[in-house]
């Protein structure tokens, strides 16, 4: 095959997204766009990639070298058009002949089936195009009767006869490198503006004689994130498509269009997921599972047969086991929780372990944070920590222990032991019905 690089376009402005973040870096799925763009990219089997970002947005490019490196990183300086930001990653790519794909990073839908579309076409460049329900300034795709591109008409250019044909340009296309940056460098810029448009290398293409080819994707995927608005949408076709696909793979959700998923959530088919939840990146659900509503989670494991929730927040590092029990206002942060324990209500649980079968009484902390440093603490198998007591770490309590509830535990609980921690308690006969007596004769008083 073919080697397969990809010019990813990122050095845009973005002041229409009208916030301090880069538009590129705005997240759909959990999932900064230029991310997805990098993602669909490497799926379609482009081995190299480079992203143009522009001198404005110092966060893209640092962030592009964070996860592909320094070569990775093309300088569009000054910004002179779209053909002129292909033009800046000629350098990185000087030694690649293979084809050579050109996105755009605001497009976070595009999946790798239609970049291969393109990759496989067997034309000298390949645009991509989409039908759309309303072209209104979308570029047109005009083809001859062979359906060869003959030309990209922008709407503001194009005749009536121009304007009713619904195929428009997405801004993304694939040529071998070796005809691409050739034919790039014969753009012009007499234009309004005086910018190096990509649409251009069409007619260049074609007075080269080459063989100019069409590929349609569905107007979804090639829908661009430039506002709040923009993004909004395309997270609501990102959940509905996520959703759909869980399903199809048997996964139960009664209100499926309150659950929001992470671009890599991982759900198996019978698990159960109720209202109001809510998928940050990183989780798996094993099949058998059940994730009650109104809970969040991140980073963590689900085992088969577990039950999360309601109200319930899993934070990264939480391994929750088979047939286990985390309920209602229980937080759970970097602990492997056996199988079969309990903690079902109002508790925190930060780093240590939780043994098969033990139980944590309502209330409990695990104390493992000084100030600087964490701490661990774990529960054994089968044991049985009462209600409002908090462990202190590093401590363990053994297999089989029981604590007091009230108790502050400070040091380690031997197994089978029983652990209290607690003042004496003392009683005043009759001091109640004095307090209230005392306190009605003031009020009465004043």
């Amino acid at each position: 095959m073919t080697q397969r690089a990809a010019v990813i376009m990122a050095a845009g402005q973005g002041t229409r997204m009208k916030s301090p973040l880069p538009k590129v870096l705005h997240r759909v799925g959990g999932r900064a766009m230029l991310d997805l763009a990098i993602d669909a990219a490497q799926a379609a089997g482009c081995s190299r990639v480079v992203v143009v970002c522009g001198t404005h947005s110092p966060a893209v490019a640092e962030h592009v070298r964070k996860r592909l490196g320094d070569s990775a990183v093309a300088i569009q300086d000054p910004p002179l058009g779209t053909a002129h930001a292909v033009l800046a990653a000629r350098e990185a790519l000087a030694d690649f002949e293979g084809d050579v794909l050109v996105s755009n990073a605001d497009c976070p839908l595009l999946g790798p089936d239609d970049i291969v579309s393109l990759f496989e076409a067997g034309a000298d460049l390949t645009v991509l195009g989409f039908e759309a329900t309303e072209p209104g300034l979308y570029g047109r795709l005009i083809r001859d009767s062979t359906g060869r591109l003959d030309r990209i008409v922008e709407a503001r250019d194009a005749t009536d006869e121009e304007k009713a044909e619904r195929v428009c340009y997405a801004g993304i296309m694939a040529a071998p490198a070796t005809k691409l940056f050739p034919w790039l460098a014969q753009v012009g810029n007499a234009n309004s503006k005086g910018e190096y448009y990509l649409t251009e290398v069409v007619a260049v293409a074609n007075r080269a004689g080459a063989n100019v080819a069409v590929r349609i994707a569905d107007e979804t995927a090639v829908m661009p994130a430039d506002n709040q608005t923009d993004l909004a949408a395309a997270e609501a076709v990102f959940q509905q498509d996520r959703r759909a696909a869980l399903m199809a793979q048997g996964v139960s959700m009664v209100a499926p269009q309150t659950v929001f998923l992470s671009w890599d959530t991982q759900v198996a088919g019978g698990a159960v997921l109720e209202p109001n939840i809510v998928f940050g990146p990183g989780v798996t659900v094993e099949g058998g599972a059940t994730i009650r509503a109104f809970t969040h989670l991140e980073g963590c494991v689900v085992r088969a047969g577990a039950i999360v929730g309601p109200y319930a927040r899993l934070r990264p590092g939480a391994d929750i086991g088979e047939e286990a029990h985390i309920g209602n206002f229980v937080e759970v942060k970097k602990v492997k929780v056996g199988k079969g324990a309990k903690a079902n209500h109002l508790a925190y649980l930060g780093d240590g372990s939780i043994g098969a079968k033990a139980n944590i009484g309502a209330g409990t902390i695990f104390c493992n944070y000084d100030g600087f440093d964490k701490f661990e603490t774990h529960v054994g198998e089968g044991a049985f920590v009462g209600s409002n007591s908090s462990l202190v770490a590093p401590v363990t309590v053994g297999a089989g222990a029981y604590t007091g509830s009230g108790s502050v535990i400070t040091k380690d609980v031997a197994p089978d032991a029983l652990a209290l921690e607690r003042g004496v308690q003392t009683e005043k006969p009759g001091w109640a019905a004095r307090f209230r007596a005392m306190k009605l004769a003031r009020k009465g008083a004043k």
